[in-house]
This record gives C-alpha cells, structure tokens and sequence, in this order.
C-alpha cells in the first residue's frame, strides 16, 4: 500500500496533502469491497415460461418502497417490456439490464426475450454476466428455445440455476413431481457438454406471479394443494441462490489502479440530450467522469498509435438502472465487475466495440461471443407504387438505409448490404420473420413509406462447393384431433421430418426437422387449419445439404386488381364467391394490387371499383343491401410469410399493402410463363 501511496503523491508532485492520499486508498478498497459485492446473471428461457414476471417480482422483494418510486417497483405486470410493440404483443423483444439492490450486494439482472427469432438478444449478452437462471415452465418442460440457450451458457462457461416455474397452473405439478421435467433437463446438460461443475446446478420451484419460490419440492407441492405460502418462501429465497451460487465478477480478484479500462459494447442507444449511450459489464480498471474515452472496433487490434480515427471524448455521465429507469451512479465512478451506461461516449460506436480511455488504452479489443448466422434476407426499398408519397413522411430511399444502418449499429444480429436488384435498395439479413416484422412495424410508426421484398433463405456452400441450406428443429403443441392435419402440412409439399410424438391428455407435442424456407407460411396456416390450438416454435439447429425444391401446393392463388379506384360492395360481393377478400368497400385499390386470395390455383385479375348502373329500377340503395364474407385484415408479420416470389409489401404509417412487384398485368403473363419454364426443367 506504501508503494501506491508514492505513486499517487508522484503523480501529483507533492502537491496534495497526506489526507487526500488516505483518501484515494480507502476509495480504491472500498471498491475493491464492491466488487466482491456484485452478482451479474441473466434470466433466460424459452417465450412465455415467465422470465419477464420473475424479474418484477425480484424488483419488488429488492426495493425499498419508501425510498423508491412505484414506477422502479415492478408494480404491476411485465414493467421490463417497456417499449410499446412489447406492451402491444406480451412479448420481451430487446435484452434489458436492472438492478437488485439485497444485503449489502448489488444483483445486477439481465432480462432477455424468448423467442426464437430474437436469440441475438440473448448471444450478445453473455459476455456481460457471470451465470444464468434458467426458467422452465413445470407444464412444457424443455422446448426449442431451452435448449438453445443452455447451450449457449455451457459454452459460455456460466453458472447456471433452474427454477421450474408455473407450477400452480394445470398440469406443471403434475410433470414436476413425476421427476419428468428435472430428467429431461439433466440429460439436456449432459447432451450438451456441461461440465461437472455446471451439472451441480441448484433447482428451485415456483410461482413468479403467485410470488413464491423455495428449493424444496415437497413445501411446493403443499402450497400448490393449498397450503398458505409462508414468509420464509419469498422471493428472497431466489435473491439468496444468486448470491450462494453465482460467484462475483471474473477477472482479477483486486482493482489495479493502473489497470486500463475496457468496457465491451453490450448495447448502444441515443438519448436526445445526453448523446449516444452505450451499457455493458466493466471488465478492468475504472472511469469518472470527464474522463477521455475512444473505442476499438469489435475483433480489430489497436493498429492506429495516433488515434486520429478513433474519436475520443469527454464521458459526461455514469448511470444504473434501476427497474426500467436510468439514474445517475451515486460514486460517478465505472468500476470493475458491474454493468453501467456511459452518456459522452463516440457516436460512431456500435455493438461488440470496446470503450476504454486514450490516457491509458488497452491493446486489443475485447473478444465477445460468436453469433449464429443470418436466415433470412430481404430488401428494403422506397416505395414505387401508385400511392407513393401519399401517406408517410419519410420516403427517401437514402433515410431509409440510414435508418437500417442506425438499427444495425445497436443489433449485431441484424446486417446490411447493397440489393443485387437496385442500387437504391438495401437488403436486410435477420434471424427470422418476426425479427424482421418488428423492425418494419417499427418503422412504419416512425413515418417511413418503403416496399419491402419476399423474404429470402441464406445459403451457403461447404468446401467441396455443395449449397448448404438452414435447419429448424419445430415443435408444435396442439389438440389430438387436428394431429393429423398438421402432420400432413409439414411431412407433404414442406418435407419435414417427425422426431419424436409424444400425446397426453387430448394434447398432442410433435417435433419435427425441416428446412427453414419450408416453415415460411406455415404458422398462420396451422393457426387457421386448427383453429387457433396450435402453438408452433422453432430454433435454427445447423447448415444442411439443399434438398431441392419444395412442393408446389406452397403457393397461393390470389385476386389481383386490374382498375384503379375505391372498392365498392356491389363488385366485392361478387369477387367473395371467388376466395377470400383482404379489402372492405371503399379502399383505395389500384392495379397489380392483391386484394385478396382465390380459392383455386394461380392468380385471377378481377374489378373491385365496379358498380352497379343506375336506372329507374336499380338505385345506389339497392347497392348498399349487398352482403360477403369478413374482411381478413393481415399483418406485416403474416404478409412476410405468406407473399409469393413475385410480390412486395408496401408499408405506410396508414396502410400495409401486398401487391404485384409488376403491375402491368402483360408483363406478368410474360413472366410467369418463363417461371414455370424453370420449374418444369428443374424437376428433369
């Protein structure tokens, strides 16, 4: 400690007073405190196992609610889905940090989405905790999505926790006290490559909205047959795991005054007044305020001694979150092990980047976890069609690519490139089609008017040059009575392959492998066919061999507009005995727009502004008598999957649009008849 004390008064030539000195000692050992203080993990599982109810819970049984605002308190549902496609959708979207404070420890808590097509969210968090608590539902057992994350945190080398969840709901004591889900998950950890360590996870059982958790099975099964839970099976117990189980932050066990600062870019956002902000776990050293800080692009070494591209500036801010609020830390200072926001950090940052400081930088760039590759493509575009520039605000090809270029700055599982169509396009790759509907939806709001094109699969080629085409592994729940019907659906024209059938009580989980491009479609046609019963989830598995084209029952027929008007109920009444109608009397149509689709085979070009001609006989009432079928409204997510190879999606903040990417109904022909061309000297 004397040695320190020298540097210090080296540092500052004598000129602060011993006083000052004892000061930055006792500083630097109460951090070092501090940091043994802190737990880092993440709540991961598969969508609607109850990650995002636990975490309100935690906050509860953590905050005190006579120093904290109600609105950090978890009061209420889902507090850690903030954004507003969250709230609309009940579903966890982007991975989002909070704090626990709980005796004398700070739990810093990482909420994360659990669907499928947002695992990115998940990846790119990794690197920033030390464990993880699994949530399972006692009822489901393990689904697609656990296992991938399980995977994920084995080999990430993190802690790991259970919690069986859901247990008073029907059926989850059932499966949990039968030792079925507990079997499944221990053989999930060997098949995966857990290590010895990682096999000693501690499980807990509970109720996240009934607010209850304990680590004995037998309490749990009292208090599901109605034993009153006691104050000793809060959620205290949980807070308690994560301090015994989960150790403090890795990395050397004292903080070096001299060690430099590096802080990997979890996320990066913008605040309109502070700048862009980026959040992620300190992995050495420490920064205040006013301090200089640069950054070093993600897997790129410090090649550049001057720094003259790197862009240093002034932090003007250290921040915690607590609940879903961001408050200024009370130290003002980023130290070792926990997880911050910096405000004042380079604008031209972006995820996986390193920040550290140009008085002292460290040398490389710090190694974050690998991502699974894209599946989907598709291009973005500013709109072309007839109703261009009439209902958004925000048309230009240009800021539409500068908006994709922002998004992809703060989502490392998103990329962009240049469209081989157009130059003014920009193609998009994602992880599925609901990754992608969010991002279009959320542009749509923003005022953006664009046409977005079919989705497309991402091949590759593996050494010997043979096309490599992406694997699902697909799980669908759904009543024993349409089995039969979804069977039929994946194992005919899609080409999937059943794994495993398994039926209890009227309820019937099929797993199934198959081609990604083949599951393009098929939720909303298994929603439709089993009359909403179904609940379908998929998790990509790995590149396999291109097995060639799918079947041709895939594509469906649609009702193609050839006038240009408002829709009137006398031709649409008409048009309904054709198929079913995307369109109610008096939309505005134009020609080579779908409005519908036909009940047969191919495309059938039909009039909707027709209406009927006035006589002494027939008048405009007699009209208005005119009867058909429910509109079908559909959404940007269901157009993705459902628009065939020779149609685009136009988006406005009014209106979602599905329509021909050729509107002359000729050229069409033309097309088409070279198409089947192809396709017949495929099949030879």
């Amino acid at each position: 400690m004397l040695s320190f004390a020298n540097r210090v008064l080296s540092r500052h030539s004598g000129r602060r007073l011993l006083s000052s000195v004892t000061q930055e000692i006792e500083s630097i050992a109460s951090r070092r405190v501090l940091n043994e203080k802190i737990r880092n993990l993440a709540i991961v599982a598969h969508v609607d196992h109850g990650k995002t109810t636990l975490v309100d819970k935690l906050l509860q049984a953590s905050i005190d609610p006579t120093t904290v605002p109600s609105e950090q308190q978890g009061e209420g549902e889902r507090l850690m889905d903030s954004g507003d496609l969250e709230k609309e959708r009940g579903i966890t979207i982007t991975s989002k940090p909070t704090r626990c404070l709980f005796e004398d420890h700070v739990v810093n808590i990482v909420d994360t989405p659990g669907h499928a097509d947002f695992a990115g969210e998940v990846d790119r968090i990794l690197s920033m905790v030390d464990g993880v608590c699994l949530v399972v539902d006692g009822g489901e057992g393990v689904m697609s999505q656990t296992k991938y994350v399980v995977e994920r945190a084995i080999e990430a080398g993190l802690k790991p926790i259970v919690l069986l969840n859901k247990l008073d709901r029907e059926g989850g004591l059932a499966m949990v006290e039968s030792g079925e889900v507990e079997s499944e998950l221990f053989d999930l950890f060997c098949s995966l490559g857990a290590s010895d360590e990682q096999l000693e996870y501690p499980t807990y059982y509970a109720s996240a909205k009934g607010g209850w958790v304990t680590s004995d099975l037998s309490e749990a099964v009292d208090i599901v047959k109605g034993a009153k839970p006691g104050a000793d099976v809060g959620m205290d117990n949980l807070l308690k795991g994560f301090l015994e189980h989960i150790g403090p932050p890795t990395g050397p066990a004292l903080i070096n005054d001299n060690e430099p600062f590096s802080m990997a870019a979890t996320m990066v956002g913008f605040d309109q007044f502070l700048g862009r902000t980026v959040t992620g776990k300190v992995s050495s050293g420490s920064a205040k305020i006013a301090d200089r800080s640069m950054f070093l692009p993600r897997d790129l070494e410090l090649v550049n001694p001057d720094k003259k591209l790197l862009l240093p500036q002034a932090i003007s801010g250290v921040f915690i979150y607590e609940g879903v609020t961001r408050t200024p830390l009370e130290s003002g200072i980023a130290d070792k092990g926990d997880i911050v926001t910096l405000t004042g950090v380079p604008d031209g940052i972006k995820v996986g980047d390193t920040v550290t400081l140009e008085s002292n930088p460290v040398a490389d760039a710090i190694m974050t976890p690998p991502l699974a590759p894209p599946t989907l493509s598709m291009d973005f575009g500013a709109n072309d069609g007839p109703l261009a520039g009439k209902e958004g605000t925000i048309v230009q090809a240009s800021r539409i690519r500068a908006r994709l270029q922002g998004e992809v700055d703060n989502n490392v599982t998103l990329s962009i490139g240049a469209s081989e169509e157009s130059t003014d396009k920009s193609i998009v790759f994602a992880r599925g089609e609901l990754q992608l509907g969010i991002l279009i939806e959320q542009m749509r709001r923003e005022g953006y008017e664009m046409t977005i094109s079919p989705p497309k699969i991402v091949f590759s080629e593996d050494e010997q040059g043979n096309v490599m085409e992406p694997f699902e592994e697909v799980t669908v729940d759904v009543d024993s009575e349409y089995s039969g019907a979804v069977m039929n659906m994946l194992t005919g024209d899609r080409k999937a392959l059943m794994m495993e059938m398994r039926e209890d009580d009227g309820k019937v989980r099929m797993k199934f492998e198959m081609p990604t491009r083949a599951l393009l479609g098929f939720g909303p046609e298994a929603a439709t066919t089993t009359r909403g019963s179904a609940v379908v989830n998929h998790t990509f598995t790995e590149m396999r061999d291109h097995i060639g084209p799918l079947g041709e029952g895939l594509e469906k027929g649609k009702l193609v507009s050839n006038e240009t008007g408002k829709s009137t109920s006398y031709a649409l009444n008409m048009i309904g005995e054709r198929g079913e109608l995307f369109i109610a009397p008096g939309d505005e149509v134009y020609a080579g727009m779908v409005i519908g689709e036909n009940s047969r085979s191919g495309d059938l070009e039909v009039n909707p502004i027709r209406s009927k001609g006035l006589t002494n006989v027939r008048t405009v009432l007699k009209e208005e008598k005119a009867s058909f079928s429910a509109v079908r409204r559909l959404s940007v997510e269901d157009l993705i999957s459902y628009m065939n190879d020779d149609e685009v999606i136009e988006v406005t903040p009014k209106s979602v649009r599905l329509r021909k990417k050729v509107l002359d109904s000729g050229e069409r022909a033309r097309a088409q008849k070279v198409k089947k061309q192809q396709r017949d000297a495929m099949k030879k």
